[in-house]
């Protein structure tokens, strides 16, 4: 990193360079890729996804931020409030990221002036009040300096609140797992018909939602037959619960015909069987998506064909205008969709469960993801 900084004419070492691995992003100065890096303090271990902040991006952005317990929108001190910003906030609620910072960035270029900040947070969360966003933090920050980054800084002693890393080392995130529905989605048959495990059948998957343990009753769908769960297995032996997002080998105390797709989960809390739901989709391909059109829809473990039946509005993420005129949506365009599928599927609405209320949209002739999908609730009980 340092020795870029140097080729680049920085006359400091230069921390963007961390994540941006592709040499387009070192000569432009900008995201366009998903980063991912790890790091640990003493008390929590991280992955940061850095992803891009352009509309030509908004797909990447989507892709980073759907498995995330926390997004910083980072926002220029000194330009306020952008389209951008927008986007990042909406993106971000729509995926239903249960935390959100806002860190208002380069504030040593506006001289830590209090009412900068303040007229940000403003205006951000004026934005935010129309989305649905559960927990929103206002960090006035220099990344360049290390203004209230690790420790707090003296430059804003008008600023009471506690510095990023703190925030992110002490931010509450075991209670936005969804320990309440169980869902197990079956990835593989463990069968491994040898003289030491001869009569060995379990059931794999990582657990979507919900709490396991030896003993439970439980039922497989789509057959809606009950039995009990006779052993949790994981690569470092037997468990005596399952939560998420654990992967695990579930043995059952009868023979129970399982393939890969069905669900395991409580008799008495089950996923709803649809064939037609409506769902939020952000379009990932040159080629618009437009009514009729038929695609691959992999959901969890298991994949059907579906159709386009019907486009039911365009969503402008600057304004969150619906146009329900539109035509199709292209690439990076969002909108809300009604599909009909090939064969029922287990779902849970998106915003209650997003293991189970996410989808993809893949293309049946090259085989490309093309759309994101979040389901928001079904056509048919």
């Amino acid at each position: 990193i340092e020795r870029t900084s140097e080729s680049r004419g920085d006359t400091y070492t230069n921390l963007a360079l961390l994540t941006d691995g592709l040499r387009a992003e070192r000569e432009q100065g900008i995201t366009i890729d998903v980063a991912y890096r790890y790091f640990s303090t003493p008390r929590r271990s991280f992955i940061i996804a850095d992803t891009p902040g352009h509309p030509q991006y908004t797909r990447n952005m989507v892709t980073g931020a759907s498995t995330a317990d926390l997004a910083i929108v980072l926002v220029d001190a000194r330009k306020g409030m952008l389209e951008q910003s927008r986007r990042h906030a909406f993106i971000a609620s729509l995926l239903r990221v249960p935390h959100i910072v806002v860190a208002v960035n380069k504030m040593d270029l506006v001289g830590y002036d209090e009412a900068v900040f303040e007229q940000i947070v403003e205006d951000f969360t004026g934005f935010a009040a129309k989305l649905e966003i559960g927990d929103l933090t206002a960090i006035p920050v220099s990344a360049l300096h290390g203004d209230n980054v690790v420790d707090r800084s003296a430059h804003m002693p008008w600023y009471d609140g506690p510095s990023l890393l703190y925030h992110l080392e002490h931010v509450h995130v075991a209670s936005d797992r969804n320990l309440i529905d169980c869902r197990l989605p079956v990835q593989w048959v463990v069968r491994p018909m040898s003289e030491e495990h001869h009569d060995y059948r379990g059931y794999a998957g990582q657990i979507a939602s919900g709490v396991f343990k030896p003993g439970d009753e439980v039922v497989v769908l789509p057959s809606g037959t009950t039995t009990r769960i006779a052993r949790i297995d994981s690569l470092d032996g037997p468990l005596e619960e399952a939560y998420p997002p654990l992967s695990v080998t579930m043995l059952l105390e009868d023979p129970v015909d399982i393939s890969r797709g069905d669900f395991i989960c409580r008799p008495h809390n089950q996923p709803h069987p649809v064939r037609q739901v409506e769902a939020m989709v952000c379009w990932m391909s040159e080629q618009p998506l437009t009514e009729k059109r038929r695609f691959a829809l992999k959901h969890t473990s298991r994949t059907v064909r579906a159709v386009v039946d019907e486009l039911r509005y365009r969503v402008d993420v600057n304004t969150l205008h619906r146009d329900e005129s539109a035509p199709e949506l292209g690439l990076n365009e969002i909108g809300r969709v009604h599909l009909r599928t090939s064969a029922p599927l287990l779902v849970d609405d998106y915003r209650r469960n997003r293991a189970t209320g996410g989808f993809i949209l893949i293309d049946e002739d090259t085989n490309d993801t093309v759309g994101a999908g979040m389901m928001l609730g079904s056509s048919e009980a």
